[in-house]
């Protein structure tokens, strides 16, 4: 009988733990659903978008009638523009890679068609550069504005548009 004793209350903390371990199983399974329901509604109070249908019925007429930003498309100017210049007495040089950036490609196909009327106007532009002037941050943004300017009063008077936004220097060398 001690044996009989001995065996049940072994088996007693055994069914007990089985229950724990099950109960301990189903709080962690609530706890990770919990957990990730948790985020997805917070992931959705924090989406500024509303959903399509939503756009249709209050405003999808007004972002119709807005016209969509085309995206850039840029345009490297090959080869480089070098210029040579007298600086107190020494023959001085630049050496500057242009990109244009235009959002449309009747713009490019323009440029790429009115190519020596551009690098004639930009050779001539830099080379009347003053080089001191040119190796302040302010000398090469004023210098790249007025190339700006410059390609785009050439486009609008062959083209009608001046389509180019932007100008950039990807390549300055000074010596």
């Amino acid at each position: 009988m001690a044996e009989e004793n001995e065996e049940q209350e072994g088996e007693t903390p055994k069914k007990g733990g089985k229950k724990k371990l099950i109960v301990m199983v189903l709080i962690g399974v609530a706890l990770i659903a919990l957990s990730i329901g948790g985020t997805l509604f917070a992931l959705q109070m924090l989406n500024p978008e509303e959903p399509a249908s939503a756009l249709e019925g209050e405003g999808g007429e007004e972002e119709a009638a807005e016209p969509e930003r085309k995206s850039a498309i840029y345009f490297p100017l090959k080869p480089p523009i070098i210029v040579n210049f007298q600086a107190r007495g020494r023959q001085r040089f630049l050496q500057a890679e242009l990109t244009l950036m235009a959002r449309d490609n009747a713009v490019i196909e323009a440029v790429e068609l009115h190519m020596p009327m551009i690098r004639n106007s930009l050779v001539m532009l830099f080379g009347g550069q003053i080089y001191e002037d040119m190796q302040t941050a302010e000398g090469k943004e004023l210098l790249r504005q007025e190339a700006l300017s410059e390609v785009q009063r050439l486009l609008e008077q062959e083209t009608g548009n001046p389509g180019v936004e932007q100008i950039l220097f990807t390549n300055f060398v000074m010596q």
